[in-house]
């Protein structure tokens, strides 16, 4: 795509953690930002907020459930009604629901795959037309080296972002024709307000077993989004993991 200066960009679960970061880092690039959340409206307006003041062309915080197809066509049609395109969009919301599958239920299954996987499919399918008619554009898919590994009590959150996966790869060999790329980013574990509810002494468990012995940060997530967004026009259907090496492939 090159320059982001003026570019349309939706961010889904915007308001705090990686999605936060991903927003301000493409802002700051001079990109025209959409806020998503779903229940967090004030911070996704101090985004906003922070965004005008460092240099983004436009930002507007936008309330849509997406793990809802309705609210999810709702938060594109409201980004096309007022910006007239989309350019890029980075499915970022998540949830974990941890449990072993003998305390999980199938309320708590639904719940993470609707959030983890279904929504990208959502916000996809109801982009889709304009990224075809416009014949260009970047989907990004927020997966984690979690769908890749698996890890113990976490079987539906596995199991979803394993599923982003192979929507990834597939949604690239179909969207490709439209010069439209779609790629996932596999983080490991980053320093979010989900990691911070991690007991200390699990915590030092987890550096434990990152070769690079430290957690990783919101901005380098987001870093790897703008090079892709920026250089990777000839980047598609791809897996790329940024996790200090506690999964390797």
């Amino acid at each position: 795509m090159g320059n982001l200066e003026g570019a349309v960009v939706v961010v889904t679960g915007a308001g705090r953690g990686m999605g936060r970061a991903i927003a301000e880092e493409l802002g700051a690039a001079g990109a025209k930002v959409v806020v998503n959340y779903a229940r967090s409206k004030e911070p996704a307006e101090e985004v906003v907020q922070k965004l005008s003041q460092n240099g983004a062309q436009d930002a507007v915080a936008i309330g849509a459930d997406v793990s809802k197809p309705d609210e999810a066509k709702k938060l594109i049609d409201e980004t096309l009604e007022r910006f007239g395109r989309i350019d890029v969009l980075v499915n970022n919301a998540g949830i974990t629901v941890d449990k072993t599958m003998k305390k999980l239920t199938t309320d708590d299954w639904d719940k993470v795959v609707q959030v983890d996987l279904n929504s990208s499919y959502y916000t996809v399918k109801a982009a889709l037309s304009q990224f075809i008619e416009q014949e260009s554009g970047t989907i990004i898919n927020i997966s984690s080296f979690v769908g890749q590994a698996g890890n113990f009590g976490q079987t539906n959150y596995s199991a979803a972002k394993a599923g982003m996966i192979g929507f990834t790869k597939s949604a690239a060999q179909e969207l490709a024709r439209y010069n439209v790329t779609v790629n996932a980013i596999c983080p490991g574990f980053i320093e979010t307000d989900m990691f911070a509810a991690v007991p200390e002494e699990v915590k030092d468990k987890i550096r434990a077993r990152i070769p690079l012995g430290r957690i990783g940060e919101p901005h380098e997530v987001a870093r790897a989004i703008r090079f892709l967004v920026e250089d990777g026009s000839y980047i598609t259907g791809q897996t790329i993991n940024i996790n200090g090496g506690i999964y390797m492939q």
